[in-house]
């Protein structure tokens, strides 16, 4: 049976998209049958991380409706063998979708896939209580700022649902300098959202560009953020691997 993993934060901008679009990535590459599920609804833009945007025809309602089955509405990805994408619908409000029938496709999902990883929209509202409905384990994505470390434990309280020791922090977009001059350091991110670490990113200038091309990035690199992708999805593969070191 596969695992379903949701990427959550309270606070939007911290990175949780491109988290899911290349760490789900990084796992197909290994070999392993990833699933990307966009759960923010009216909002998605996980097709585009992927670049995929001309792939998703349809979306996470239609496989609930039976309009289609799970391999029919799962988008493979053109460049990545392993990778795929079901989307989010993208007019309705969430808070039409029956979450105990979102909850039930999870079951085949985890049959047909090893990982599932789930992109929650941004906030604690309807949308984040879908994302996580299904979830195995979850990732909470913060950024080194005060603003969003307290967001993230404000979303580790509605995580109650899930063991502590499944849940994990990601820091992301970490510079080294700016960490110095606000005397933060990742101890400091650890001890606040009070979870333990699953990985940090570093600040990669290139990831825009990359999206801007629409290139995935480990498609393209192996510097800096796409090794720090790869190295979390080894953690979660259960490998123990050091953390990188943050110029």
């Amino acid at each position: 049976m596969g695992q379903a993993i949701a990427v959550v934060s309270g606070k939007g901008g911290t990175g949780k998209t491109s988290f899911v679009a290349n760490v789900g990535m990084a796992l197909a590459q290994m070999g392993h049958s990833t699933l990307c599920l966009d759960c923010d609804v009216g909002l998605r833009n996980l097709d585009i991380a992927m670049a995929m945007t001309d792939r998703a025809m349809m979306d996470f309602t239609d496989v609930m409706a039976g309009n289609c089955t799970l391999e029919e509405g799962a988008a493979v990805h053109p460049r990545q063998k392993n990778l795929y994408l079901l989307t989010a619908p993208a007019r309705i409000g969430a808070i039409h979708i029956d979450v105990n029938g979102f909850r039930e496709l999870f079951p085949e999902i985890c049959k047909r896939f090893d990982f599932c990883l789930v992109d929650a929209p941004a906030g604690l509202g309807a949308g984040f209580q879908l994302a996580v409905s299904g979830a195995d384990r979850a990732v909470v994505v913060s950024t080194t700022d005060a603003s969003s470390l307290r967001d993230a434990q404000r979303t580790v309280m509605e995580l109650e649902e899930l063991p502590r020791e499944r849940v994990h922090l990601v820091v992301n977009r970490c510079r080294k300098k700016l960490m110095k001059s606000l005397h933060q350091t990742i101890d400091d991110a650890i001890d606040m959202a009070g979870l333990p670490l699953l990985g940090v990113i570093p600040e990669d200038e290139t990831i825009p560009l990359y999206a801007g091309r629409s290139t995935p990035l480990l498609l393209t690199t192996n510097d800096c953020a796409a090794r720090a992708y790869r190295n979390i999805a080894r953690r979660i593969l259960g490998q123990r691997m050091p953390l990188m070191k943050i110029r």
